[in-house]
């Protein structure tokens, strides 16, 4: 059972959620608002960020409506912010049908990328100026069991949850001494609404086996928005450049 918010550890603090409309981003931008936060939480549905609005009276949270892989949503999502961003929760993404190397198509592949990968490089490189200056500033990219192996999804989307952590390491790497962390969490099964059919015999054949074997329990949205935000916050002052399984143990198999 995930843990219950702590009051007060994002007082004064500015954070951005994107994919908060459902799952993992809704979950977050609702603790973070919980423990203090103003949220920006930016999704493409704005059906579902109206839902979040629904249940979420009493917290500062606004809602920003777009495509967070172009750089249109990112100026208004930054816009919103008013210009300084404490904490950065990048956790949109999208499946890829489970498609092997010789099935991926080009438009499959491109979307995966925009949304799982250049998303992140675009709101990080967006918020990181002001991080600078002040000298602080929290990232976490939501990658995936995907991003560790090779036998968990199909090619975009083990490809593009790789390239997060790249990402998240550069980030790290550069920016640490600014006083700006980064890390990733990287979830097995996680109970959300993201659309993950096999649309290939195939790769169903190959993946099936391995999943029904390995897959431990799936995990709630609150269990990783935990993960999350512990990540975020200065209780995790001395992490940066790391990658969080939040799986269940199946990274120790």
């Amino acid at each position: 059972m995930a843990m219950e918010p702590t009051p007060g550890r994002f007082s004064d603090k500015t954070a951005v959620v994107t994919g908060a409309g459902s799952g993992i981003g809704r979950a977050t931008a609702v603790r973070l608002a919980k423990e203090g936060a103003r949220v920006v939480a930016t999704d493409i549905s704005a059906e579902r960020l109206k839902d979040l609005m629904d249940h979420s009276e009493g917290l500062d949270i606004t809602t920003v409506v777009g495509d967070v892989s172009t750089q249109e949503t990112v100026d208004a999502v930054l816009a919103a912010a008013e210009g300084h961003v404490d904490a950065l929760a990048n956790v949109a993404g999208i499946m890829d049908g489970f498609l092997p190397p010789a099935e991926i198509d080009d438009d499959t592949w491109q979307r995966v990328m925009e949304v799982n990968v250049t998303a992140i490089m675009r709101l990080t490189r967006a918020v990181l100026p002001s991080m600078i200056q002040a000298g602080h500033g929290s990232i976490v990219n939501v990658s995936s069991e995907a991003g560790l192996r090779g036998s968990a999804a199909g090619a975009a989307f083990t490809t593009s949850k790789h390239a997060v952590i790249g990402f998240t390491k550069s980030t790290a790497f550069f920016y640490t001494p600014n006083g700006i962390r980064c890390n990733a969490v990287a979830p097995g099964g996680v109970a959300t609404n993201i659309e993950a059919p096999f649309r290939s015999q195939f790769g169903g054949e190959r993946l099936g086996p391995y999943l029904q074997v390995n897959v431990p329990a799936i995990a709630s949205a609150e269990e990783l928005a935990a993960a999350i935000t512990w990540l975020l916050s200065d209780d995790s002052s001395n992490v940066s450049g790391a990658v969080l399984p939040s799986d269940g143990g199946w990274s120790s198999i």
